[in-house]
């Protein structure tokens, strides 16, 4: 006897539709077409933010954690030529349009999302001068149709800059100065609730992020900056299979952003021009480089790779 068979469909009669599809299944139909698990596939969709009113007349440079005098106009030139570099590149770009205000680090998206095959970890960022940024970016990333999996809450503090993907089932995740261990153990939970390992590093004392520290440029070849990066995090990329480039020049790596590279598919990146000796270097590991002036944008304490939110890759 059936039971069920003259309730309404939204009791659970025999008009009742379940969900069957899984959250991965339904990336590209009910969400957007977004989602990576690599650092160095190829790249096809970007989030960016220009930098707006919100750089203006900014008194004191630390205050705004800056690291000298801006120049506005030259950083929105730069920055206007780093998304026709991606757009030259086939990368599809898009913009995080605020509706008002923000604070004047809100151009660095790598860190205020981390994305995963099924859509985006939130961060929370873990200075008071980039509070909020994560509300600003919880908008763009809902109209998109990116799906929010977790938001950092609590007294937990992450930014995505913190976390990369060493392979598809791998991601090496570090505490330090901009994540802290509540912020790290939501993230830990929800990568494993999808099936990935979490490698926990600690980041020394001067480190921002540990893309700062440690950047893929292919399934096989990794560059690392020697005396920051943490040993644990070498020994994991060799057991992966990785070789390891070592910056080959400290003033390059520290004021030039030379470490700051993102891939555009494996080996290829795109590059802080200015930096001869580690382009050299680069290209002696089998990276093809491509340059984008970014003089200006430096001076607010980021590069390239911390500027560009990853929404896709191939």
């Amino acid at each position: 006897m059936n039971l069920t068979a003259d309730l309404p469909a939204c009791y659970g009669g025999s008009g009742w539709s379940p969900r069957r599809t899984a959250l991965a299944e339904e990336m590209g139909t009910i969400w957007g077409h977004w989602g990576i698990s690599s650092e160095w596939s190829r790249l096809e969709a970007v989030l960016l933010h220009r930098p707006g009113p919100e750089v203006e007349g900014l008194s004191e440079a630390d205050a705004a954690l800056m690291l000298g005098d801006l120049d506005p106009p030259r950083m929105r030139r730069e920055h206007e030529a780093l998304e026709a570099a991606y757009r030259q590149a086939r990368v599809e770009v898009y913009q995080v349009e605020p509706e008002g205000p923000v604070p004047p680090n809100t151009m660095f998206c790598r860190d205020l999302f981390f994305m995963t095959p099924e859509g985006a970890v939130l961060a929370r960022p873990a200075s008071s001068v980039r509070a909020g940024e994560e509300r600003v970016l919880a908008r763009r990333l809902a109209a998109l149709g990116v799906p929010i999996l977790l938001s950092v809450h609590g007294t937990g503090v992450f930014e995505g800059a913190d976390a990369i993907w060493v392979d598809e089932r791998t991601v090496m995740l570090a505490t330090g100065l901009r994540t802290n261990e509540a912020g790290a153990g939501q993230v830990e939970g929800l990568l494993r609730s999808l099936g990935v390992e979490v490698v926990r590093v600690d980041l020394p004392l001067g480190s921002l992020h540990l893309l700062g520290v440690v950047n893929l440029a292919g399934p096989d070849l990794a560059v690392a900056w020697p005396g920051r990066v943490p040993h644990r995090t070498v020994e994991c990329l060799r057991a992966k299979g990785y070789g390891i480039v070592l910056l080959p020049d400290e003033e390059e790596a520290r004021s030039g952003m030379a470490f700051n590279f993102v891939p555009l598919e494996p080996y290829r990146v795109l590059m802080p021009a200015g930096c001869p000796r580690t382009r050299a270097a680069y290209e002696a590991a089998g990276m093809e480089c491509l340059e984008v002036e970014i003089g200006a944008l430096r001076r607010a304490a980021g590069g390239m790779g911390c500027l560009t939110g990853i929404l896709r890759r191939g």
